[in-house]
């Protein structure tokens, strides 16, 4: 099915208005080539790493080992400096950890930004990834079936896959935004889980990918025009330092270390 051009122009501004430049990846898929292909192209990388690398502060002599700097919940650190202590990984980046409520480890994420503009628990933005996943696959468009072999056919697939999704995902996101609080479900006590509050995070008997789809579809069949929707960001993830007492930061943690 071909877009009309109004349709084509709307999702174009779609996409580059809601591209967060945001590169992220989990600890097993970390090396410095990466790193560095990331901020070649313009983007910002949120690489997680392991404890058991070591970590230069910047104008501080001694390596210290993550788990040093981050040792207890609620703590977090931010540095600019060296990361690695081999040549062949030694990487000039900032260093942020952060060790939330809940977690069995501490996220040490290393990337390009500078200390005063970053935040650990942007990192969380990488639990989109699996919905993802799931929706390019069995979810949605099933590319587990294709036998493209050629990388720069399945280049153009993956472009119209984006678009589409975008497309659905923002269609979807509006119709779901309009449904009223009262009439959605609410499973958190059968889960155990603690009620919550963000309307994202609520469960959902229809995703918005899939309500998308429909509403979309019906208009085909009905020989309506297309639906045409907009993006409805939620603010940046913030950790308040006045709600998580006992979090430390930067050289204090140091000191603390040296003592």
């Amino acid at each position: 099915m071909s877009l009309p051009f109004n349709v084509a122009s709307h999702l174009d501004t779609a996409l580059r208005a809601a591209a967060a430049k945001l590169g992220l990846a989990d600890r097993g898929l970390w090396a410095r080539w990466l790193f560095r292909r990331i901020v070649k192209l313009g983007w910002h990388p949120l690489l997680r790493i392991n404890q058991s690398a070591k970590f230069r502060p910047a104008g501080q002599p001694r390596w210290y080992w993550l788990r040093e700097l981050v040792r207890d919940v609620n703590q977090r650190w931010c540095s600019r400096g060296t990361a690695f202590v081999s040549s062949e990984r030694r990487l000039d980046c900032t260093l942020v950890a952060w060790w939330g409520e809940g977690y069995t480890d501490p996220w040490c994420i290393l990337t390009d930004v500078p200390p005063e503009a970053r935040e650990a628990c942007w990192y969380g933005l990488r639990a989109w990834i699996e919905p993802g996943f799931k929706v390019t696959k069995r979810a949605g468009w099933q590319w587990q079936r294709t036998r493209m072999t050629e990388p720069q056919r399945a280049a153009r697939l993956w472009l119209a896959v984006a678009v589409a999704t975008l497309w659905r995902l923002s269609v979807g996101g509006m119709a779901d935004a309009a449904i009223p609080d009262r009439t959605r479900l609410d499973g958190s006590a059968a889960l155990g889980m603690q009620r919550r509050q963000r309307r994202a995070t609520r469960l959902r008997l229809v995703s918005a990918f899939r309500r998308g789809w429909t509403l979309i579809l019906v208009a085909r069949l009905d020989h309506e025009p297309l639906p045409i929707a907009t993006f409805l960001p939620e603010p940046w993830p913030t950790v308040s330092l006045s709600n998580a007492p006992g979090m430390v930061h930067d050289s204090g943690v140091l000191d603390d270390v040296a003592a």
